[in-house]
């Protein structure tokens, strides 16, 4: 699996889980789904990507 699909992955693991955690637990869980947004958005202007990073330096294939 290429990075740019593990990105979009565990960027949709983490906005169905903070949904989840919202509804179950607490409204504030859905800070974590903004934060998510807001990197998804930034990452689209900036090219820039933190998971990525890591993802490279694990030696993830590109």
């Amino acid at each position: 699996m290429c990075r740019e699909n593990i990105v979009r992955m565990v960027a949709g693991i983490m906005i169905l889980m903070s949904v989840s955690l919202a509804v179950f637990v607490h409204l504030n869980w859905l800070a974590l789904t903004a934060f998510v947004g807001l990197n998804l958005l930034q990452s689209s202007f900036t090219k820039f990507c933190p998971l990525e990073v890591i993802l490279k330096k694990a030696g993830v294939k590109e």
